[in-house]
């Protein structure tokens, strides 16, 4: 399947992992409309993927928002979901559970509500991919509550590819990714971590969002996948298993 004239809406595409997408599947051909929250890097993104590209700035925490959206968007052929954030994260000793209620309506419930308002746009055909976390399935100190965000987003993968096909619905599922996401650590401690994981990676490196935009693209463009999540950590949850 080329993404030659077909028309992909990226969401939390203004930066990370969207904006890598963006930029993998307009050198597709693909017609972009890139949407997020923050109006600087919105006009940054514009200004970065130029023709070819529509930008908007968009909270999809708001029903409003979102209708306004898509009605303005009109056909679509793929959805790319790719909101989120750090909320949630910590010990459960000490987890504020207001912190992952704020994780929740964050990510979860976002994605959700994008998927409904943008379904009647698909007209029965296409793909959205959802962007999860391998926090989902990675047993580390602290990452009980993105766990919880996370694996119930990809828990709904299959009975979401059953119900609405043929529209195909599948999940690409991130490790270590060294984007926007992490710039609320320290400088010096977030290069100290990503060594660390780096050197538990059977590929010897964290990811690049250009790495998870491949993926992306792969699960949008090849017609024969549906139902699946695709876990892109360079191998990382393999050695935790094995330990």
């Amino acid at each position: 399947m080329t993404l030659q004239d077909q028309r992909v809406v990226i969401i939390g595409g203004t930066s990370g992992i969207g904006l890598a997408t963006a930029r993998a599947t307009r050198a597709r051909g693909a017609e972009v409309v890139v949407a997020g929250r923050h109006e600087v890097k919105r006009r940054a993104a514009a200004e970065e993927l130029g023709a070819g590209v529509t930008t908007a700035r968009l909270d999809a925490t708001d029903p409003e928002q979102l209708k306004t959206f898509f009605t303005g968007v009109g056909r679509l052929d793929h959805l790319v979901l790719a909101l989120g954030g750090a909320a949630g994260a910590g010990l459960i000793a000490t987890l504020d559970l207001a912190e992952l209620r704020a994780g929740f309506e964050g990510k979860f419930f976002p994605h959700l509500a994008a998927l409904q308002t943008a379904l009647p746009c698909m007209g029965g055909v296409g793909s959205v991919t959802f962007v999860s976390a391998a926090s989902a399935g990675a047993p580390f100190p602290g990452a009980a509550g993105l766990a919880a965000i996370n694996g119930a987003l990809e828990a709904m993968i299959p009975a979401l590819a059953v119900e609405l096909k043929p529209i195909r619905i599948n999940a690409v599922s991130p490790g270590v990714v060294d984007t926007p996401w992490w710039h609320g650590v320290q400088e010096d401690q977030r290069r100290a971590l990503f060594a660390r994981y780096a050197a538990a990676t059977p590929v010897g490196r964290v990811g690049a969002a250009a790495d998870i935009a491949e993926a992306i693209t792969s699960v949008m463009t090849n017609a024969f996948i549906t139902g699946i999540v695709l876990t892109v950590d360079g191998g990382l949850t393999l050695c935790t298993s094995a330990a």
